[in-house]
């Protein structure tokens, strides 16, 4: 079962250490055992958190392999922000965490410690966000608001040149039809290789109409 777990996260992820792989199956078991006490994920989805979401949350890492500032929006239990931390330790890069709920905040902040991330916990609305986050090249999003709302929140960054990689599910596209009346942008969609369903939209180039 470790082999086939460590080569699914190589699928998904891309080129991974077995040290960050163990250190993963280690968040794995703690995300559970934090989730006893505040609610970190939907208990529909607590039978496979390896694929459901960690790999849904690694795949990220081959859409922009070279990228070394990232920030996560409403990172929550740490989908895909933390994951994305984790990957970091076999590249270069750092990545802001925004969460405003500060049980999740500190579920966020206590792994970042045990597990030594180049990550930083910004405990802030997303909407107080940009006075205490650099720009970054990359902003994700996973299971926050409708893609309406997900550019508003992220705007400040997109609009000065990052670009978004949000994870969607497969009603998307009114979504996208919607967030379109509004703002111009180029998209690029990538089939989830995780959630026969998902997708995760690349935007950029971002502007108001």
């Amino acid at each position: 079962m470790s082999a086939e777990r460590f080569l699914a996260l190589q699928a998904a992820a891309g080129v991974v250490s077995r040290e960050t792989f163990e250190a993963l199956s280690l968040f794995e078991a703690q995300f559970l055992k934090w989730n006893h006490r505040i609610n970190l994920a939907a208990s529909s989805t607590l039978s496979d958190v390896w694929s459901r979401h960690i790999l849904d949350s690694a795949q990220l890492a081959t859409l922009a392999p070279g990228a070394t500032k990232w920030l996560d929006l409403g990172s929550g239990g740490g989908f895909p922000g933390l994951v994305l931390a984790f990957l970091m330790r076999d590249r270069s890069g750092r990545i802001d965490l925004v969460e405003s709920n500060r049980k999740k905040a500190a579920f966020l902040q206590a792994m970042i410690g045990e597990f030594d991330l180049p990550a930083r916990v910004i405990a802030r609305r997303i909407e107080e966000a940009p006075a205490f986050v650099d720009q970054p090249q990359f902003v994700t999003a996973r299971a926050l608001a409708a893609l309406p709302l997900l550019l508003e929140l992220a705007s400040p960054w997109l609009l000065a040149g990052a670009t978004a990689l949000f994870h969607k599910g497969r009603d998307y596209r009114a979504e996208v039809e919607e967030s379109s009346q509004r703002w111009s942008f180029d998209l690029v969609e990538h089939r989830s290789s995780v959630d026969p369903e998902g997708v995760v939209l690349e935007i950029s180039g971002l502007s108001a109409r």
